[in-house]
C-alpha cells in the first residue's frame, strides 16, 4: 500500500464528537468513494457511519451490518453500501457473497473490519482508524487517493474552523 495523499487526526471526546465528525465529513463525499472505517468492537466505526447518512437527510434507522454484512440506504438517489466483514473467516467470503458488484462508480462503500477480506475488497480511497485515548478516541484520517485527499482536506479545514481542532499526532500501529 502506499503512503497516504493527506492525513489528519481528530480528537473525539464522546460519541457526540464522533458525530459531528460524520456530520462535517458528509458534504464533501462523492460518488465512487471507498472508505474504510478501522478500528476495535464499539471504537465509533458505526457512530461515523450513522452521521453520515443522517447528515445527509437519512432518517430511517442506521444499524451495524455485523450479521447481514450489508445495509443499503438510498440518500438523494445516491446508493450508499455499508459492509461490516468482522464474521469472514477467510477473505474468499467476499467473493462467496459476491460482494464486488456493489463497488461501482455511483455509490458510495463504507467497509468495516476491511483486513478480514484483504486481497478482494477495493483499495479505499479514504480509511478513518479509530484507537481509545485517555479521553475518548482518537481518529486518524487517510486518504488515499486524490478524491480522499479532497474530502479530507475538506474535512480538516471545516473541523478546525468550527473550533473542533485537529488533536496533536497520537501513537497508531500499522494496520
Amino acid at each position: 500500500m502506499h503512503p497516504p495523499e493527506f492525513t489528519a487526526h481528530f480528537s473525539l471526546p464522546d460519541e457526540e464528537a464522533t458525530g459531528l465528525l460524520g456530520a462535517k465529513l458528509a458534504p464533501f463525499l462523492e460518488p465512487g468513494l471507498v472508505i474504510y472505517l478501522q478500528g476495535d468492537l464499539g471504537a465509533g466505526k458505526t457512530t461515523l457511519a450513522r452521521a453520515l447518512l443522517r447528515a445527509l437527510g437519512h432518517a430511517g434507522p442506521v444499524k451495524s451490518p455485523s450479521y447481514s454484512l450489508v445495509e443499503i440506504y438510498v440518500v438523494s438517489s445516491l446508493y450508499w453500501y455499508h459492509f461490516d466483514f468482522y464474521r469472514f473467516e477467510s477473505p474468499e467470503e467476499f467473493v462467496d457473497a459476491g460482494l464486488g458488484e456493489y463497488f461501482h462508480g455511483d455509490a458510495i462503500c463504507l467497509v468495516e473490519w476491511p483486513e478480514k477480506a484483504a486481497g478482494y475488497v477495493p483499495p479505499a480511497d479514504l480509511c478513518f482508524r479509530f484507537a481509545g485515548a485517555a479521553h475518548g478516541r482518537q481518529a486518524e484520517g487517510l486518504a488515499r487517493s486524490g478524491k480522499g485527499a479532497r474530502c479530507l482536506r475538506n474535512l480538516s479545514r471545516t473541523w478546525q474552523e468550527g473550533g473542533c481542532c485537529p488533536s496533536p499526532e497520537p501513537s497508531f500501529s500499522s494496520p
